[in-house]
């Protein structure tokens, strides 16, 4: 089995505000380390996921402040070394400067078969699943996967 994950957040300011440029000056960068990353598999990509997160009847709301990524990755540990050990963690862990700390659950994982893609509307799902029902093998987060 593959590895899916998807999270979601809103911004604290504008797109265009300063206050976000560095967040999003460096999206292309952390997005091409990570297609350079062992176990990457794929990404929903810019326009798709924008048009995602844009869509006012969409799974995800409409909100323009939505940043959210969906991704496959080979295995857990593949996705781990991308984000705790790449110049993604940097920007992790500036998190705070661009979004609010209370916003809760950010983030979920989740097991496909091989070549699977999933859709935005799986994404929500499970991230509601485990919203509503902790950690369980249809839906998890990082204290689960270890």
């Amino acid at each position: 089995m593959h590895l899916a994950e998807f999270n979601i957040g809103t911004l604290k300011y504008d797109w265009e505000d300063p206050r976000v440029a560095d967040f999003l000056n460096n999206l292309d960068r952390v997005y091409d380390i990570a297609r350079r990353s062992p176990g990457y598999i794929w990404h929903l990509e810019g326009e798709d996921m924008e048009a995602a997160q844009l869509d006012p009847d969409g799974p995800l709301g409409g909100n323009p402040r939505t940043a959210s990524t969906l991704s496959v990755w080979k295995d857990i540990e593949s996705l781990h070394a991308f984000t705790f050990n790449t110049v993604h963690k940097q920007f992790y862990d500036r998190k705070g400067e661009w979004y609010d700390p209370d916003q809760g659950l950010r983030f979920v994982m989740w097991w496909v078969a091989p070549g699977h893609i999933p859709t935005i509307e799986e994404a929500i799902d499970r991230f509601h699943h485990l919203e509503n029902h902790g950690n369980t093998d249809h839906a998890f987060g990082w204290d689960h996967a270890a």
